[in-house]
């Protein structure tokens, strides 16, 4: 047995003793019902003061990890799991793993990290978890441990240093656009970013408007969904609110929180926090950033995603139908953090004829994941394969999905279109009268 193979199954063998122990959440034995006595050979630990398990602590970290039961009712819902088949690449043996780092039981190893750095980020285990794990904040301190003692990898720093750049990002982005057609393939990580006189004018507001909202571009987004910003634009004027699309150079600083720089992902949530001061609603148009900004915006602003915003509105919404088949991508984010998808199914169920199949491959996670669709591109096209391979056999003429990561990860393997849902509902949308209304926005 290889010494991470061992230490590993140690850990997790002491996360399990506590858990048949019965440690309860105040971090005391749960005690025998009474006129029942403990069977022989039954834990007979006092608290976890007295077991090696749990020396004192003020980690954070710890005790997010002490919520998990060990149940394994996660293991099913993991991409990563269902991939390799091994308790290291479940959420149970990652917990047990950071747990067991930071209380200086397990060393760290390269193998080690590597479990860690396999972490899609998906939060599927926090949708399933019957003992309510915060997994994704837990992710997070992990990594931030994690990088404390090992520095992240160029493309990682790059991907980081260009995201908190947008203007730089930009620039970049424009002069890939230009090169695009004399690139390789294997240099095409994205696609071909939009031309920037593509996007129609803006709508004028209208004369008396319902409420205002703004609207949150991000930092890779701020080239790549021109057309989006003013066709939800479009749609909230068709519903008499006035949008304000005025550009602003910030990053939500998701990115680097889900690859562990906690220190730029407050710098950046500061920057967005400022960007945004004097909005009353700031609707977010990608579910990956959405709780960035809206912990960002906490106490300041009320944060909405933009597909829940327009389905409050829905009664006043009026489409044209559409006689086609579109596949409809669920972004892991949407299902487990936003919970944008009711509303989304209802928009869409709303325009005449459209047939819409949704792409479930896979546990439906396209292995975008944050930045490591560029890290790791390998292993992420392994994840987006069986969601392209449903799609072909789908016959779906375009694809539909409200976060920009899984977009640009599933359309650079794809010549179908690839939009967000408000894109191709915009397409649809007919003027409709305005009524006093409001619900959603302030006035």
């Amino acid at each position: 047995m290889d010494t991470w193979s061992g230490s590993f199954r140690a850990a997790l063998g002491r996360r399990k003793l506590a858990s048949r122990c019965g440690w309860n959440k105040r971090g005391g034995m749960i005690a025998a019902p009474p006129g029942r006595r403990k069977p022989p050979g039954a834990c007979v630990l006092a608290s976890p003061a007295m077991s090696a398990a749990r020396p004192p602590t003020a980690d954070p970290l710890v005790a997010l990890a002490d919520q998990c039961v060990q149940c394994g009712l996660c293991l099913t819902a993991c991409p990563t799991y269902g991939r390799e088949r091994i308790e290291s690449e479940s959420p149970r043996g990652r917990i047990a793993l950071a747990r067991a780092w930071a209380l200086g039981t397990v060393p760290p190893t390269e193998p080690a990290d590597a479990h860690l750095d396999h972490c899609l980020g998906c939060r599927s285990c926090e949708a399933v978890c019957p003992a309510g794990v915060r997994y994704g904040e837990l992710l997070t301190l992990a990594r931030g441990h994690q990088r404390e003692r090992r520095a992240p990898s160029r493309r990682q720093r790059w991907a980081e240093a260009l995201a908190a750049r947008p203007a730089a990002l930009g620039a970049l982005l424009r002069f890939y656009r230009l090169a695009y057609p004399a690139l390789p393939q294997a240099w095409r990580a994205l696609p071909r970013p939009p031309s920037a006189r593509a996007a129609a004018a803006t709508p004028a507001p209208p004369p008396a408007p319902r409420g205002r909202v703004a609207l949150f571009a991000g930092c890779v987004a701020n080239v790549y969904e021109n057309e989006l910003r003013t066709a939800v634009a479009g749609l909230c004027a068709h519903l008499g609110y006035a949008v304000d699309t005025s550009t602003r150079d910030t990053c939500c600083g998701s990115l680097h929180a889900h690859a562990g720089d906690l220190v730029r992902a407050t710098a950046l949530g500061q920057t967005t926090r400022a960007a945004y001061a004097g909005a009353d609603t700031v609707l977010t148009l990608a579910s990956g950033c959405h709780e960035s900004v809206a912990h960002a915006l906490d106490g300041q602003a009320r944060t909405q995603d933009a597909i829940a915003f327009l389905d409050a509105q829905a009664p006043q919404l009026r489409l044209r139908a559409r006689r086609e088949r579109v596949a409809l991508h669920l972004p892991c984010t949407q299902r487990n953090v936003v919970g944008s998808v009711p509303a989304l199914r209802r928009l869409l169920a709303r325009v005449p004829e459209l047939e819409v199949v949704e792409l479930r491959a896979g546990q439906g996670c396209c292995g975008a994941a944050g930045t490591q669709m560029l890290t790791d591109a390998a292993r992420a096209a392994d994840f987006r394969a069986p969601l392209l391979r449903e799609f072909a056999a789908s016959g779906a003429t375009r694809l539909l999905s409200a976060n920009i990561g899984c977009r640009l990860h599933l359309g650079a393997a794809l010549t179908a279109p690839v939009q967000h849902p408000l894109q191709f509902l915009a397409e649809l949308a007919q003027p409709a009268a305005a009524t006093p209304a409001a619900n959603g926005a302030t006035t």
